[in-house]
């Protein structure tokens, strides 16, 4: 049995115009120590999974149905009390921005302190004690003289250092990181991103990783999924979906990369912009962006606009995709003629 499991989940948001449907049927599982990545474009529903995991969806948001359950219990539907002590305890969360997560008039200590006592009967001594070498494990110079300062004395940097040594610090099964680098520059970013590997690593826990960066998710994760307008599209091991995309979306997202365009020419881009969710296309939501709504003969798929595509394997890795299905389809037929 997995760490965590994920089934179907539907996440809704209540509106006067009626619901709208912000994920659709995700599935996902976690294994203890394992490493996930969740990319897409902004919008995907990326961080709303995220935050379903813990419901920390906001009203009028709403869980509508599924499953998520962690070390064998149901979250949804669980009582606050018994989810504070998973919150934070077991799953923790790391946050875009450091300077919207730590509280700006309380000193770097007395937050930590503070985080401790929430969750444990212990004293400020001990809690103090635990603090610091949670500073120490991130890597940041002088950690008892940080304890005592401010968010706004530290830099963006040494700030999601400390935000890392808070999800640390009650030894959490779970580390859920939303864009952790999103404000950093380069050469931070790739700190951070070593500084996450290297403690996932050491202390065995599992890390899912939401990020738009393709790079961020080679160098970081084992496994990924590719979600786009609510809906998980393709997932499996990170370097084959990376070396092979199936997905036109995945493919379209690898050729948008920098490194993949002609020095000097313009960067590949995928045509037009993610669908509202309160207008999503009928069939494959990604039709009216796909390249391969017509076979190259100039037929047309009519599944890709009327059907909504299943999950079809290759390989290791699985894909929503009517163009996957056709092509092994076809790559079957001769197969079963010259068996026979």
């Amino acid at each position: 049995m997995s760490l965590l499991e994920v089934n179907q989940l539907d996440v809704r948001f209540a509106l006067r115009r009626g619901d709208v449907k912000a994920l659709r049927d995700v599935s996902f599982t976690l294994d203890r120590g394992e490493r996930l990545g969740i990319v897409g474009e902004s919008g995907a529903g990326k961080s709303v999974a995220a935050f379903s995991l813990l419901n920390l969806i906001a009203k009028p948001g709403y869980i509508a149905g599924g499953s998520i359950r962690f070390d064998g219990q149901e979250l949804i539907g669980m009582r606050d009390r018994h989810l504070r002590q998973i919150r934070g305890n077991r799953i923790s969360m790391i946050f875009q921005d450091p300077m919207m997560t730590l509280n700006p008039v309380l000193s770097i200590g007395e937050q930590m302190v503070e985080c401790l006592k929430a969750h444990r009967r212990i004293g400020r001594r001990e809690a103090r004690a635990i603090a610091l070498r949670k500073l120490e494990q991130v890597h940041i110079p002088s950690p008892e003289a940080r304890l005592d300062q401010y968010p706004h004395e530290l830099s963006g940097g040494m700030r999601q250092r400390v935000i890392i040594a808070i999800a640390l610090l009650l030894d959490p099964d779970i580390i859920i990181a939303d864009e952790p680098t999103t404000a950093l520059d380069v050469t931070i970013q790739a700190e951070i991103m070593d500084l996450l590997l290297e403690l996932c690593e050491k202390h065995n826990v599992g890390l899912i990783l939401i990020t738009h960066d393709l790079g961020v998710v080679s160098q970081v994760t084992q496994r990924m999924l590719v979600m786009y307008a609510g809906r998980v599209i393709e997932q499996g091991p990170t370097r084959e979906i990376i070396n092979d995309p199936q997905h036109p979306y995945t493919q379209g997202l690898m050729n948008a990369l920098p490194q993949m365009a002609t020095p000097g020419s313009r960067l590949n881009q995928i045509p037009g912009s993610m669908p509202s969710l309160d207008n999503l296309p009928s069939g494959c939501a990604f039709h009216p962006r796909c390249g391969f709504t017509q076979r190259p003969d100039g037929s047309e798929r009519t599944a890709c606009r009327s059907e909504v595509p299943g999950f079809v394997a290759s390989g290791n890795c699985q894909a929503a995709c009517h163009m996957v299905a056709e092509m092994q389809d076809q790559e079957r037929i001769p197969a079963q003629e010259t068996s026979r």
